[in-house]
């Protein structure tokens, strides 16, 4: 397992864990080098860092920018790494993105009022420090702590995914300006987790193309939604299209998901790591 870890969550968006908290639980895994990224969210960046330092972990700033892509408007998650946090266009263009969430976060809690579901806002909010940070999988949570379900992954397949009655779609930054609000802040945009989405090869080589003439210049290989197979696949592709390759847990809370922070697959041998683009932008 590798200790590189440049795509997890703390409670500052949609993880469990404090900033600082998700920090040492990073080091205490031995994890050498991390990047905090909460979703179209710098609240948690100052708090994470000042931990890294006070441990001696080196640490890049970082975002996970949602993103509305094509003709379906299909979400797409683009990572920011070592980026300037107090850039003022990054941070207006994340805040102009967080202003829809609270908005639909009402409107799904009618919807799952609809089918039984009550007080699922107010409930969901227990999970979320910020309104404007409220996520699906607050209410995930919600909903596996009043016993509706068994887990959030059972909760997104019953409640919370295109089709089913807590599912709202909302319309995130274009993939141009998140791209484009990163690389102007200094830093480098990453194709987030590229096997969760539901695309062929033509639209998967549509959005790198997007991608790269947006600015963008890395894709996450090593991911803990993929399977090795999926590592393998996005390691040649990263290869064909002269991407560099990033590695992430994408971890929210201990006991969700497949991953810990700090624990991600070593990048195969034909990648070409993104912190080595990034060594000048490390915090230490």
């Amino acid at each position: 397992m590798a200790s590189i870890d440049l795509h997890f969550h703390s409670r500052a968006s949609d993880g469990a864990l404090a900033p600082a908290e998700v920090i040492a639980r990073a080091h205490e895994r031995e994890a050498s080098l991390v990047a905090l990224t909460d979703h179209d969210c710098l609240a948690g960046l100052a708090e994470a860092r000042a931990e890294a330092q006070k441990l001696g972990l080196p640490f890049l700033n970082g975002v996970e920018a949602s993103v509305s892509w094509g003709v379906k408007a299909q979400t797409v998650h683009i990572v920011g790494l070592g980026f300037d946090p107090d850039d003022s266009t990054l941070r207006a263009g994340l805040d102009g993105v967080r202003q829809g969430r609270i908005d639909r976060a009402h409107e799904m809690a009618a919807q799952l009022a609809r089918v039984g579901i009550e007080g699922a806002f107010e409930g969901a909010m227990v999970f979320c420090d910020n309104p404007d940070q409220i996520s699906r999988t607050h209410f995930a949570r919600f909903l596996v702590e009043q016993g509706h379900v068994k887990d959030v992954r059972t909760v997104f397949r019953k409640y919370l995914t295109p089709g089913k009655p807590g599912y709202v779609p909302h319309r995130w930054a274009t993939l141009a300006d998140a791209v484009g609000w990163i690389v102007g802040a200094g830093g480098e945009a990453v194709i987030a987790h590229p096997g969760r989405y539901e695309m062929g090869r033509t639209l998967t080589e549509r959005l790198i193309d997007e991608f790269k003439a947006a600015g963008g210049r890395g894709i996450e290989v090593a991911s803990g939604s993929h399977s090795l197979d999926d590592m393998h696949k996005y390691a040649l592709i990263a290869q064909r299209f002269d991407l560099w390759s990033s590695a992430g847990s994408d971890f929210h809370a201990p006991g969700e998901g497949c991953r810990d922070v700090g624990r991600t697959d070593d990048l195969p041998p034909i990648c070409r790591p993104v912190w080595e683009l990034l060594a000048d932008r490390i915090v230490r």
